[in-house]
Parts: structure tokens; C-alpha cells; sequence
């Protein structure tokens, strides 16, 4: 029998304003996998991705940051780990790697360059539905006619579970 010794990293892509709903759901998102023992990896630069980080954190997870920097952020960036990639934009292929799957909240241009490298590396993608933004439509609209790996949209936390459990990354 082989120990499992590396936890299942998920990443948290996109950005969503305080106060929206998608703002919310990626709190809760944040606080769902830690809860299921789920390495949350964040760059923590947009609201959304940030609060996943902090209430993950709080409910005892792993959180791993991957900044643009190359220097280390203040000693409040909420982060368990963080790493300075000192990349710029360039960051995005290490942030579309670092996940056993991605979920997209939202999002603006970072999060399109980042899906669709994850997307061209057959990660896994959890789109948020049903808050506006970009990953309303990515179910719809994939980065291109390949079918690299599966879209899972969710709206809710139980769903978001269940898409998490379909891809292996909860134990049963």
C-alpha cells in the first residue's frame, strides 16, 4: 500500500469585487477546502482570490501564494507559504500548474491568460456560474475546440463539493 504524503492542491483564479456574491462564494470556497484538507494555492492579488486565501487560512488550511514580486510581501499577506516568483505576469503558467484543478471565479485578463494555461495542461476547471464575469460563460465557451480537460461549473458549496469529489481530490 502506498502513504499518500502530498495533499491535493487547488487553485484559486479570478476576481470579484466585496460585497458580490462571487465575493462571498470564494470566502466560502476558501473555507471549503480546507475544510476537506485541500492546499489552497492563491497569488492573493484580486479581492476574491485573497479572501479564499484568508478564510482558508482561518479554518486551518494550507495556503500557498505564488506573487509576481520577488520580494516578501508584509508579514499580514495571507498565506501559509508564500513565493515570490520575481516573473511579473509571467507568474500565470506557475499558478495554472500548481492545482490539481482550478477554480475560476469571475475574472479579467490575468484569469483568461491563467485558464487557458491551465486549460492547454489539462487542468481540471471548476467555473463559478451564475454571478456574471468571465467564468459565467467558460462552460459555453471553452479556450478552444481541444477538450483538454474537464469544465466543471458549481454555484453553490454543496456542488462545488460534489465536482471536487468527481475529480478524486476529497477522500471519500
Amino acid at each position: 500500500m502506498i502513504n499518500k504524503i502530498r495533499r491535493p492542491q487547488v487553485c484559486v483564479l479570478g476576481s470579484a469585487e466585496p460585497g458580490s456574491k462571487a465575493y462571498d462564494l470564494a470566502g466560502h470556497a476558501g473555507e471549503l477546502l480546507a475544510r476537506l484538507g485541500i492546499t489552497i494555492v492563491s497569488g492573493c492579488g484580486s479581492p476574491a482570490t485573497r479572501i479564499a486565501a484568508e478564510r482558508g487560512h482561518v479554518a486551518g488550511g494550507l495556503v500557498v501564494s505564488i506573487i509576481t514580486d520577488s520580494e516578501m510581501p508584509a508579514s499580514d499577506w495571507p498565506a501559509t507559504v508564500v513565493i515570490p516568483s520575481g516573473m511579473g505576469d509571467a507568474r500565470n503558467l506557475l499558478m495554472a500548474l500548481a492545482g490539481d484543478a482550478c477554480i475560476v471565479i469571475g475574472g479579467r485578463a490575468g484569469t483568461i491568460s491563467e485558464v487557458c494555461l491551465a486549460w492547454l495542461h489539462h487542468r481540471p476547471l471548476l467555473p463559478l456560474v451564475g454571478c456574471g464575469g468571465w467564468s459565467d460563460g467558460l462552460l459555453k465557451n471553452p479556450p478552444d475546440e481541444r477538450k483538454n480537460s474537464p469544465i466543471l461549473p458549481w454555484g453553490s458549496m454543496d456542488e462545488l463539493e460534489t465536482q471536487l469529489k468527481a475529480l478524486n481530490l476529497v477522500n471519500p
